[in-house]
């Protein structure tokens, strides 16, 4: 019997017509998705589901769903979808991560020469019939300045663009190398530098709670008087009372929005400002893009239903049924690794090194890899997967290698992960016991054996008394419960390290006072995602 797809959105007719041509039975309902009972009363028929962003799939939809075996999101957005119980009921979810990015990086792009000439309210004015030349006085691009918040991407399409416009672009992104930043022809800097020479700013970075407010009302008062500022990413990037402020003082000369703090936006404190343009969270909404997508979800969906290939995947790696039964554990441990020294680095990334022995080096070291780069990565930007993690670290500049070797030491396999930067090397190894658990066996060149807990905390220090004692009270006074404690030093004296696998997360405010203790290098909480 053929596979059967719901289309419970407004997909393109040719993207349905891909399913009939690929022989699964389709059903195009592109507005059964807004009916949440009806859609619970038909959704167990089907073995597939494509959506946009109207159907919400629920954790009680999937319940619901006794045949699905895979979503397929048109678009790079997933929050419709409840991730952990689609993998729970092992559901694979997709998506299409990089079909709007040019659509995306026009409408910034749009949105900046719109500001800059004051179109819309110019346009208003002369439909009006009031030909009012005088007032509506521009900024040209040319020879301006503009400044990038995030150049992945969007940022570096975006940058592109304004080059090719005579502008000069300075980027502030923690993940951007110089070499990257070099071959795109923009200078990168930090966001204090940028904020009071950029003449024209724009946001290209995911909702994460480093991104959140980063042009708060502090910051938004360090750019230059004068400035334009657009936001086409996301929503809560932007402190929106405090940007009002500036816009009518006129420190800002312009604003353009496409995406707010609470959406869909029937109010806002930038509503009816004369300098901001506003739009309805457009910029995926072109032609091209809404196609691409829906024909790309198609052809991924039929692929999986047909062949068992796994494109674009949220919450599973490409590797084929066999390779998943032996590589679960292997691909969670991977990670588990990259996560540790994605939350462990700040600076930008320059090279990154899996190294895979013995037993793990005769697997799929590809999905591996896939696996270990995602979870650097995701440190950054929370939206990226196993298959695009290669992309975005490829199109960061960041040189990332593989080495195999056979059995070298007491485990019948590990991984170990090197992450290079201008400032240091950093490396992690890891392998899986008989029980299937994967643990940490090397920090720094210390060996250790450490179970992974979903809130763990890392402490570095010289090897002196007191230690311990430090941690195990202040986890005491402040009713943290530690899991499991393990150390490890180089020797007598010198380098020492501390890993806690905690019952519950770290408060900041405990962090804070054991900093202040004097007693550590560093202390850092983590967080992996178990399960």
């Amino acid at each position: 019997m053929a596979p059967k797809v719901l289309v419970s959105d407004k997909l393109s007719e040719t993207a349905v017509q891909i399913f009939r041509d690929r022989g699964i039975d389709v059903d195009f309902l592109p507005d059964l998705g807004k009916d949440k009972d009806k859609l619970l009363e038909v959704i167990g028929q089907y073995d597939g589901l494509a959506i946009r962003s109207a159907t919400k799939v629920t954790e009680k939809i999937l319940e619901a769903a006794t045949k699905l075996k895979v979503v397929g999101r048109a678009g790079i957005g997933v929050d419709n979808v409840d991730i952990p119980a689609a993998s729970k009921k092992g559901v694979i979810v997709m998506n299409t991560p990089f079909g709007n990015s040019i659509t995306t990086a026009e409408h910034a792009i749009s949105m900046m020469m719109a500001v800059a000439r004051q179109i819309p309210e110019a346009n208003a004015s002369t439909h009006a019939g009031k030909w009012e030349k005088s007032r509506f006085m521009g900024v040209e691009l040319t020879g301006k300045t503009l400044g990038l918040i995030g150049c992945g991407n969007i940022g570096s399409i975006v940058a592109d663009r304004a080059i090719g416009l005579k502008m000069k672009v300075l980027a502030y992104d923690p993940f951007l190398s110089e070499e990257r930043a070099d071959k795109l022809g923009v200078t990168k800097v930090e966001l204090e530098e940028l904020l009071p020479k950029a003449d024209f700013i724009t946001l290209h970075v995911p909702m994460t709670e480093k991104t959140a407010n980063i042009l708060s009302a502090e910051n938004l008062a360090k750019t230059k008087p004068g400035v334009r500022i657009v936001n086409c990413a996301r929503g809560g990037l932007v402190d929106e009372a405090a940007l009002a402020e500036l816009l009518q003082s006129g420190h800002v000369a312009g604003a353009g929005f496409d995406v707010f703090a609470v959406e869909p936006a029937k109010d806002n404190v930038l509503f009816n400002l004369p300098n901001v343009v506003c739009t309805p969270h457009l910029g995926a909404s072109t032609t091209e893009a809404q196609e691409n997508v829906a024909l790309q979800v198609a052809e991924q969906m039929s692929d999986y239903l047909l062949t068992g290939a796994v494109t674009n995947a949220i919450n599973m790696p490409s590797i084929t049924a066999e390779e998943a039964k032996v590589m679960g554990p292997w691909i969670k441990l991977a990670g588990h690794i990259g996560a540790f020294i994605g939350q462990m680095t700040d600076e930008p990334i320059k090279a990154i090194n899996v190294l895979y022995d013995g037993f793990a080096a005769e697997m799929n070291t590809a999905a591996l890899n896939a696996s270990a780069i995602a979870g650097v990565m995701k440190q950054a930007n929370p939206v990226v997967n196993m298959v695009s993690a290669p992309v975005v670290a490829k199109e960061r500049g960041i040189a990332v290698s593989t080495t195999t070797q056979g059995k070298s030491g007491t485990f019948d396999g590990y991984v170990k992960m090197t992450v290079v930067t201008a400032k240091r090397e950093r490396s992690v190894a890891g392998t899986v016991f008989s029980d299937g658990k994967p643990r940490f066996i090397q920090i720094k060149g210390i060996n250790i054996d450490a179970e992974i807990g979903e809130h763990m905390l890392y402490t570095t220090n010289r090897d002196v008394p007191g230690i311990i004692g430090a941690l195990g009270a202040a986890m005491g006074a402040h009713g943290v419960n530690i899991a499991n404690f393990t150390l490890g030093r180089t020797t007598v004296g010198e380098d020492a390290i501390a890993l806690m696998y905690l019952d519950q997360p770290m408060p900041v405010h405990v962090v804070e006072e054991l900093d202040k203790t004097g007693l550590f290098q560093q202390v850092r909480p983590l967080e992996f995602e178990i399960g």
